[in-house]
């Protein structure tokens, strides 16, 4: 078996550490310098696909819907949520750094099937919780995969997002009966409870799996605007 190569590295702003993007043929990773683990690898990516399948569940058949993507990875999510909504739709990713986009701009993004050439996408450069801080009823679906869930791991500020302040701003980002769907690396019940403390309805977790039917299990929280 060929060896990794190591690409490129980018650094996480507000002293997250730096990112290296390997390659190995046509697999590639991304891990965190100095972190044993892999954060991101081409090859698994089930749990990020069905994040954006049941946090677009509801919206298949609308038409115009807006979705807002934090975090675009290796563009698994996006391309799912793409793949979820009409063709009047728009998907918009908030994506805190540039070197990830030039990454899923050039061969990286060929895994998922190049989502930021659909025209239905659009990328925000910069902290999804800027965005979400202007609490404006704009999208129809929210779909977080940013750090390991509510406890992250590459960027403290993105804590905020999971503070009562910050679920507040996610509810009021969403427009009637939208969805709040999150990626979590575990299950957490305290975070279920502060969902339905902000407001949310029909709260609940489910266990994915990083392969279909096999592999790490993850979770995705669900939470509805009434």
């Amino acid at each position: 078996m060929k060896e990794l190569t190591k690409l490129a590295t980018a650094i996480i702003p507000n002293n997250g550490g730096e990112l290296v993007l390997l390659q190995r043929e046509d697999e590639f990773t991304i891990k965190l310098s100095g972190a044993r683990g892999v954060l991101m690898n081409s090859r698994v990516y089930n749990s990020e696909q069905e994040l954006a399948k049941l946090g677009c569940a509801h919206i298949k058949n609308k038409a115009g819907a807006e979705v807002l993507v934090g975090g675009l990875g290796m563009g698994y999510t996006l391309a799912t949520a793409l793949d979820c909504v009409t063709e009047s739709s728009r998907v918009t990713v908030a994506e805190l750094i540039p070197e990830v986009v030039e990454w899923n701009s050039g061969p990286l993004g060929e895994c998922a099937g190049n989502p930021l050439k659909d025209t239905r996408s659009q990328v925000r450069l910069g902290d999804i919780a800027e965005l979400i801080k202007q609490q404006k009823p704009d999208f129809d679906a929210i779909l977080l995969d940013v750090d390991n869930g509510p406890e992250g791991i590459t960027n403290s500020e993105n804590n905020w997002l999971y503070s009562a302040a910050g679920l507040n701003a996610l509810l009021n980002s969403l427009r009637p009966k939208g969805m709040l769907a999150v990626w979590s690396a575990a299950p957490d019940s305290l975070f279920i409870t502060q969902l339905k403390k902000a407001g949310f309805k029909n709260v609940k977790d489910k266990m994915v799996r990083a392969r279909p039917g096999k592999g790490s299990r993850h979770i995705i929280f669900l939470a509805q605007k009434p």
